[in-house]
């Protein structure tokens, strides 16, 4: 072939190379762990470029609306903060089944049985307590006894994504249900915003105990805030952070190496580098923080959770009255 054939053809063809290897993520993950990720995979899949985006969960459901609406461009890979929210996708048809050979090492309750979603890593709802309370909870029962009256502050499941799903655990839950929501409202907890205005009210002793995630209470605990942390007896309610791939990505060998990557013992390891617990089996949690396998999960239904929501969102707000 000519010199001049070759010079005509080149510019052809190189973008479209440069196009299959590119891979397009929305992530709801912090930056600081999102570059992470993305760093990793890349060192570990030199020939795919990862371009990403990140905002919180609600805001990238949002954006993704609109671009499903506008029939523009879509991201090839999904790593957002619950199942719940990639229930309702895989329901729309928006999601790629895929069966990572990754998942024999997870326990099938973190994966949608048909391989829409695989979850990354555990993050759980359970109880800080300042090491100044006179009391220390062991149960998610003992936040209705008289002794916690007032005492108590809770994310509102109208606000935060993890509250949301806490209350739909528990109120499935027989040996707690919606009567613990009634016994924890008329206890006077205080349920308002996020798990960052929890945190900031149990460390400074505004409120003694907390309905918090688990990770903003064992490293501020290892940075010498004065709270403690605890795993309720009857269980922990949990987000799981999942990966999914998006129907008709232009780019479906990287989007399922990407979810094998972060699914893999090196994905998981970075997991447990960043500050949480890996949810696959055998890798171990970073310091301060549970083994995998001492965890006592509750069960959970992302689909129930789901069909759900609504209405348990107007429960909860009737019963605290709020709006």
């Amino acid at each position: 072939m000519s010199r001049l054939a070759l010079a005509l053809i080149l510019p052809l063809a190189l973008p479209l190379a440069a196009q299959a290897e590119t891979l397009t993520l929305y992530t709801s993950q912090p930056n600081e762990d999102a570059q992470k990720t993305v760093d990793a995979f890349q060192a570990a899949h030199p020939d795919i470029t990862v371009e990403w985006v990140r905002d919180g969960t609600t805001q990238l459901m949002t954006r993704l609306a609109a671009e499903m609406a506008a029939g523009a461009a879509q991201p090839d890979v999904l790593l957002i903060a619950d199942t719940v929210t990639l229930e309702g996708l895989a329901q729309q048809g928006k999601l790629a089944a895929y069966a990572s050979p990754e998942a024999a090492a997870y326990d099938p309750a973190l994966y949608s049985a048909d391989g829409f979603y695989h979850s990354t890593k555990l993050i759980t709802t359970g109880i800080v307590y300042n090491t100044a309370a006179t009391n220390i909870p062991t149960s998610w029962a003992d936040l209705e006894k008289p002794e916690y009256k007032g005492l108590v502050a809770s994310p509102s499941p109208l606000y935060s994504g993890a509250a949301l799903i806490h209350l739909a655990a528990l109120t499935t839950n027989p040996d707690l249900g919606w009567a613990h929501y009634e016994a924890l409202a008329a206890n006077d907890l205080l349920a308002d915003g996020g798990n960052g205005g929890v945190f900031k009210a149990v460390a400074s002793g505004e409120k003694p105990y907390g309905i918090l995630v688990d990770y903003m209470a064992l490293r501020a605990k290892a940075d010498g805030s004065p709270v403690e942390f605890v795993f309720p007896a009857e269980g922990v309610t949990y987000v799981t952070e999942p990966v999914a791939i998006m129907a008709g990505s232009d780019n479906m060998a990287g989007a399922q190496s990407f979810v094998d990557f972060v699914l893999s013992e090196a994905g998981q390891q970075l997991v447990a580098d960043m500050g949480y617990i890996p949810a696959r089996n055998g890798v171990a949690s970073s310091e301060g923080f549970p083994a995998r396998d001492s965890l006592k999960l509750m069960d959970f239904d992302a689909a129930k959770a789901l069909a759900d929501t609504e209405t348990n969102k107007a429960r909860f707000a009737e019963m605290f009255g709020v709006q």
